[in-house]
This record gives C-alpha cells, sequence and structure tokens, in this order.
C-alpha cells in the first residue's frame, strides 16, 4: 500500500503583517481622498485579510477593517487575524454591517475597476447608490509593489520547491517523450511538493500556465500571446504551453515553469538540451545569461525599470543578438521582466518607456529572451529582490545551461 504523506501545516499570514498592510493601504486611502475601500477580488482579499473565502473586506481610511464572510465562516475564522468579523447571508448586507461598523457609509468607495466585471460593478453601484465609486486598484498595486520579509521568505521557500522541479527535470529529461508529455511528468512530481497548479493572473485574457516546453523549431514560432517565446501550442485554442512534438537530442530546450506555493509564485526559465546542443544555440544560451547577468549588476534602488530595459537592449546589440533580441522583426515586446508575488505578472514590468523607480523589497522575474524564426529559441529567466545597496536572487537553479546525457 502507498503511504500517505503528512499534510503540512497550515501557514497562516501572522497579524503583524495584516496590520503592516492595513496602515500603507489606509495611508494610501487618506492621500487619495478615498473614505473606504470594499475588497472583493480573491487575491486582494488574502493580501488584506489572510482568507480566501467567500467574502468581503471593508477597509476605512481610518479606523478597524471588516471582514463579512458569506462561506465559510469557521475557516475565516481560523485564517484571518481581522478582529470584525461578521457571518452574512447575502451580499445586499454590505452595506447595513458597515453602517453597523462604521456608522455611517463612506461617501467616497474604492473598488477594484482593473479586475471588477461591468456587471457586477453596475450592481455595486446601485448597491452604494448614494456614494462616488472610485478606482482603488492603482493604490492596491502600489501597496503590494513592496513585500515584506515575510513575503519574500514564502517565495524562497517556493523556490526551494522549484528548484527540486529543475533537479526533477535534470534527471528525467529524455528524448521521444512529447513537449506535453513531459510538462505532466515534472508537474505532477511538482505537485508532491505542495506546488499549488494554479497560478493566478490578474488580466483576463491571459491563461495561468505553470508551464511552457519550446524544443528546437516549436521554439521559432512566433507565438500569439504577450511571451517572446510562447511556442506553438496545441492547438489554435491554445496556442502556449507546449505541443505534441516529440522531444528530440541535439536540439535548444527552453523550459518555462511556475511554481506556487501558499499564494506565492515564482517563475523560472532554463535552457536544456539532450546529448549535446548546437554551438549556435549554445552561444545563445550563454547570451542571454550575459545580459541576464549584466542587467542584475545595474539593480539598485533609485534606477528605473525603463533604465533596465534600455540597458538589456544595449547588451544585446553588443553581443551581436539585437535581431532576436525579444522576439523577431515586426514582433519583439517591449518588456524583460514582471513583478512577482500573489500573482504571476504584478506591477511594476520592467519594460521599454516605464519608470518606476526601484525600492528595496520589490521582486521581479527578469526574463531575457531570443525567439530565431523558424529555429529555436533562446532565454533564462530568474527571480530576484532589490536590496537596499542591489539585489540578491530568490531563485536556486544555478544561472546554466544544462546538457543531459542522451538515453
Amino acid at each position: 500500500m502507498k503511504s500517505e504523506k503528512p499534510m503540512e501545516k497550515l501557514n497562516l499570514t501572522p497579524a503583524s503583517e495584516i496590520a503592516a498592510r492595513t496602515k500603507r493601504i489606509q495611508d494610501a486611502l487618506l492621500k487619495d481622498g478615498i473614505e473606504g475601500m470594499l475588497v472583493i477580488q480573491r487575491v486582494d482579499l488574502f493580501y488584506f485579510s489572510g482568507t480566501a473565502q467567500n467574502a468581503f473586506l471593508y477597509i476605512p481610511a481610518e479606523g478597524a477593517p471588516l471582514l463579512m464572510v458569506k462561506k465559510y465562516m469557521p475557516r475565516a475564522l481560523e485564517e484571518s487575524p481581522i478582529e470584525s468579523i461578521v457571518e452574512i447571508r447575502s451580499v445586499t448586507e454590505i452595506p447595513q454591517r458597515i453602517i453597523e461598523h462604521c456608522g455611517r457609509l463612506p461617501e467616497t468607495l474604492g473598488l477594484e475597476f482593473d479586475v471588477m466585471p461591468v456587471r457586477e460593478f453596475l450592481f455595486y453601484q446601485g448597491l452604494f447608490d448614494r456614494q462616488a465609486i472610485l478606482d482603488a486598484s492603482p493604490i492596491i498595486h502600489r501597496v503590494r509593489m513592496t513585500k515584506s520579509r515575510w513575503e519574500i521568505g514564502q517565495m524562497e521557500e517556493a523556490a526551494n520547491r522549484s528548484a527540486k522541479t529543475f533537479d526533477y527535470v535534470r534527471s528525467h529529461l529524455r528524448a521521444g517523450y512529447s513537449e506535453m508529455e513531459f510538462a505532466g511528468m515534472f508537474e505532477t512530481f511538482a505537485r508532491t511538493l505542495c506546488h499549488g497548479g494554479k497560478l493566478r493572473i490578474r488580466d483576463y485574457q491571459t491563461e495561468g500556465y505553470p508551464w511552457h516546453i519550446l524544443s528546437g523549431k516549436s521554439g521559432g514560432q512566433v507565438g500569439l500571446l504577450d511571451s517572446p517565446a510562447s511556442g506553438q501550442g496545441t492547438s489554435p485554442a491554445f496556442p502556449c504551453g507546449g505541443s505534441s512534438k516529440a522531444l528530440a537530442a541535439g536540439e535548444p530546450i527552453m523550459i518555462d515553469f511556475g511554481f506556487v506555493l501558499n499564494g506565492y509564485h515564482v517563475d523560472e526559465t532554463r535552457m536544456f538540451a539532450i546529448g549535446s546542443m548546437p554551438k549556435r544555440a549554445m552561444d545563445a544560451c550563454r547570451a542571454a545569461i550575459e545580459i541576464h547577468n549584466g542587467v542584475l549588476e545595474r539593480v539598485r534602488p533609485g534606477v528605473t525599470t525603463g533604465e533596465l530595459f534600455e540597458a538589456s537592449v544595449g547588451l544585446a546589440k553588443a553581443l551581436g543578438y539585437e535581431t532576436p533580441y525579444l522576439g523577431p522583426p515586426n514582433y519583439k515586446v517591449s518588456f524583460i521582466g514582471h513583478g512577482v508575488g500573489l500573482e504571476l505578472i504584478e506591477p511594476p514590468i520592467i519594460a521599454q518607456g516605464k519608470n518606476e523607480v526601484l525600492r528595496p523589497g520589490m521582486v521581479f522575474a527578469l526574463e531575457p529572451k531570443m525567439v530565431f524564426e523558424n529555429e529555436f529559441t533562446a532565454g533564462i529567466e530568474s527571480v530576484f529582490a532589490v536590496t537596499e545597496t542591489g539585489c540578491r536572487l530568490i531563485g536556486q537553479v544555478p544561472v546554466e545551461v544544462f546538457v543531459v546525457r542522451d538515453a
């Protein structure tokens, strides 16, 4: 009989974390003239309350938050350190509950405009028909941009398990598996390490694929999504992830994997080959690593995300890879990295023309990649945190190209 692994203990968000986040968002609400904010989206709810149950969190600009739980109250009480938690049977109770908690409704109410469907917005607009409804999304993003030591610790543990998954890849990569088949194998292994599987994506047009495998010519196809290396995918309906193409010896294989643990993501890419890699591809992979390391050398508080992007483009040009860098001509993307945390892609974005100033505690996935049209793709992706003096890698996968034995 197969032995069962013990379940991991619930990794609850400390009360001190929730208190600090509440203080930051209340300061931002006061600055922007928003008297209160109703948090509905599941990730934001988890960030500010510690639970992702079917609930609604009201945060006044001044005073204690109120968590209103529709389902499931016992678990919400276990997970959230919010002091004022009440159970509701209907969303229509929310205004009255706020009055009971605060004495009145706010004159201005913030909602998450960036993720709220129009129909839902109209419902809440009718529910709060005397309030001015404002967009609270920008201040939520600003607060979430800087990670605490505890949050970075969560991502470090996710990175530890991601590294074990890449070790599995190195040990089991063989010719003959289809891209999708092998992806299923290492994702299954990751699940034994408590990988959550479902990646959180705020953009409703983007699928949260945990993996992409692009081998040989499938990596040289111009993808339909916004990644510089989206690949062919399996069909017109799902034009990313991987395909039925068989992995073969002597070709470059890009493996991009997102690991999520306790809600926190890491996003990493490494290049592999079975037996050997053609010199042209190996040179490109090493150039991508040189660009990656060159960008990291420039990271420090006060530098802007746009400056990092331009530095990467300059490095690619100096190394002779201006043409394939960030995609083929006319199809290039204009970013080389993104914030990462409770969602796979978070602000700020390391992109052309973006002038977000780096601050200690910001965490990014840096992904300089190249597409050699109809040939292959080459690149790397690592997660790093901005420190007081520079940066440090959170990812634990060695920054190198892996050539595994040919079975």
